[in-house]
């Protein structure tokens, strides 16, 4: 913890904007799936940095840039809902990104018991938040599953190369009967 707080000096400074440029630039190659992430206030935000960490128990994380606008409010909240954007979901995707804009505002949503917003005909989660910490220039927030509602059949966002796609299995891999 301490690394985090000592003076960086210049050199060291540049060579880590030049290192988070060249991370920027290569993971715009990298396809991720696209969430909203909600918690009480009402906030929530886009995100792609959602994954499962555990299934026993049943945890999972996402990641908020600590100079976004819902980083106080995540900081606070704890549950959270996590919303599993489909294809036909990328109105919702642009507008959870966009900035100064009231993103819940003619969105179609209703209160958890926990007050976290649930975003209708969404595939989502509920979890509990069980760790919060700083990594980089993050906050990381790990949940314990509370809930979830699937919903079975939608062609899946992602995120890819700064723009929103949807996927399409291969024929060979979506059996199993790919060659290496």
């Amino acid at each position: 913890m301490a690394a985090a707080l000592r003076a960086v000096p210049a050199q060291e400074a540049e060579e880590d904007a030049t290192t988070a440029e060249l991370l920027r630039r290569t993971l715009r190659e990298h396809a991720a799936g696209v969430t909203v992430i909600t918690v009480p206030g009402p906030a929530g935000f886009t995100a792609t940095s959602f994954t499962s960490v555990s299934l026993e128990p049943s945890l999972v994380t996402f990641f908020v840039a600590l100079t976004a606008s819902t980083a106080a409010a995540v900081a606070r909240a704890d549950h959270f809902a996590v919303h599993l954007l489909g294809a036909r979901h990328a109105d919702l995707a642009v507008r959870f990104a966009a900035r100064a804009v009231p993103r819940f505002h003619g969105v179609d949503w209703t209160s958890s018991p926990e007050g976290v917003p649930l975003l209708q005909g969404v595939a989502r989660l509920t979890a509990r938040t069980v760790l919060r910490q700083r990594v980089g220039d993050h906050l990381q927030v790990v949940g314990a599953l509370l809930d979830a509602e699937p919903l079975p059949g939608h062609e899946p966002l992602v995120h890819h190369h700064g723009g929103y796609a949807t996927t399409a299995p291969l024929p060979d891999a979506a059996s199993g009967t790919g060659r290496s």
